[in-house]
């Protein structure tokens, strides 16, 4: 693991000349937008990386190499959550998204609806649709400060039609790590019809004390039953790009379902360069892990630190986990889109919280996995761009 100093160290220029989108998409503005880390890869990760490509291991997923790593994110439940589940529950996609795909399309009723808690990871928006379903949308309440489902919400969505739930924890973008009570009150409604839940735990690993990840599927029998899990270490060690995730599967109805041509058909696609980077990972990257999440740590808090100095006005509760700020941006007398805004007057790109449905407008989805100093360029900018404006 890197140093607090060297990863401080890393600049602008040199994130930039790395090429990735989110830092070539807006080449003269300081990126956080994409959820993904500026920080160099796990030595374990990138060892077994390089290893692969030396052995030529460039052709399509062998099953040793896929066992291997259901083998480690098997492990990785166990040890890290105290959740058994075993090596064969475990599936390979290329991402969680394919996941959610293969879960509308072969394990809820045809033209049944989504039901989405909101604000929303941005996709999750746009590909029911694709499947010609039609999405509800549960804005998320605030209860002393923290952002707790609407129960009832749910309840009339789901009475209306709805025979999918999309769970998202950690929550992207709103940080939630979400307690075992209240995932058994979820739990309770989505019985109470029938329906089914597609737990998005891509964020899983990354979460702060004394904040701790609770599978849903793990918390019941029940839901065991009637949860398909989507998992992945691409954001906690940094490998979007290599295109590898998992769907775990808690019941045997779902594992021979899955095991239909036609649905896993879903595994294709999976890169054997992220199977193999995802099982070094879960067996041999604990360490730069427990690092990384340290620094995290201390940007989430330095963010609220820096917004209490520059832009009081700003709303910001620091995550419980993930490494995503969700900032409230209604009280800055700004017109329009505030994400437009701070772009083309700070020099600082982020997502519009609008993207995220209609409980988001006015807020801004702010990635802090990225060198300190750049945080603080960041809100400096952006505290700049507001003193300018409000002088006219």
């Amino acid at each position: 693991m890197s140093t607090a100093e060297e990863l401080d160290a890393i600049g602008v220029d040199r994130l930039r000349a790395a090429g990735s989108l989110k830092w070539s998409v807006f080449p003269d503005a300081i990126g956080a937008f994409v959820a993904e880390m500026d920080f160099p890869l796990a030595p374990a990760v990138a060892d077994a990386v390089k290893g692969a490509v030396d052995r030529g291991l460039t052709g399509y997923l062998p099953s040793a190499v896929r066992e291997r790593m259901s083998e480690a994110a098997a492990r990785w439940q166990r040890d890290r959550y105290g959740w058994d589940v075993t090596a064969d529950q475990i599936r390979p996609v290329p991402d969680v998204l394919t996941a959610l795909r293969a879960t509308i399309d072969f394990f809820t009723a045809p033209g049944s609806k989504i039901v989405l808690p909101t604000p929303a990871y941005m996709p999750f928006l746009t590909i029911p649709a694709m499947h010609d379903r039609e999405i509800v949308e549960v804005p998320m309440l605030v209860k002393d400060g923290r952002h707790v489902y609407d129960l009832d919400g749910i309840d009339r969505a789901l009475a209306d039609g709805g025979g999918l739930l999309i769970l998202c924890n950690p929550y992207n973008p709103l940080g939630r790590v979400f307690e075992r009570a209240e995932l058994e009150a979820v739990a309770e409604v989505v019985e109470r019809h029938g329906a089914r839940v597609f737990s998005d735990e891509i964020h899983a690993p990354l979460v702060f004390a004394p904040h701790r990840h609770v599978p849903y599927a793990s918390i019941s029998p029940a839901t065991a039953a009637h949860t398909i899990t989507a998992a992945s270490a691409s954001k906690a060690w940094n490998l979007p790009g290599l295109k590898a995730a998992l769907v775990i599967l808690t019941n045997d109805a779902d594992v021979q379902t899955w095991a239909r041509p036609e649905v896993a058909w879903a595994e294709h696609g999976t890169a054997n360069l992220g199977v193999v980077a995802t099982t070094a990972a879960f067996d041999e990257g604990r360490e730069w892990l427990a690092g990384t999440l340290d620094y995290l740590d201390g940007n989430r808090r330095l963010l609220g630190e820096l917004l209490a100095e520059h832009i009081p006005a700003m709303g910001y509760r620091a995550p419980e986990g993930t490494y995503i700020a969700w900032l409230d941006a209604r009280d800055l007398g700004i017109d329009g889109s505030p994400a437009d805004f701070f772009r083309e007057h700070a020099g600082v790109a982020m997502t519009d919280g609008i993207a995220c449905g209609a409980a988001g407008e006015g807020f801004l989805r702010f990635i802090l996995a990225t060198p300190r100093p750049i945080i603080e360029q960041a809100v400096r900018q952006m505290a700049a761009a507001l003193r300018e404006h409000a002088a006219g």
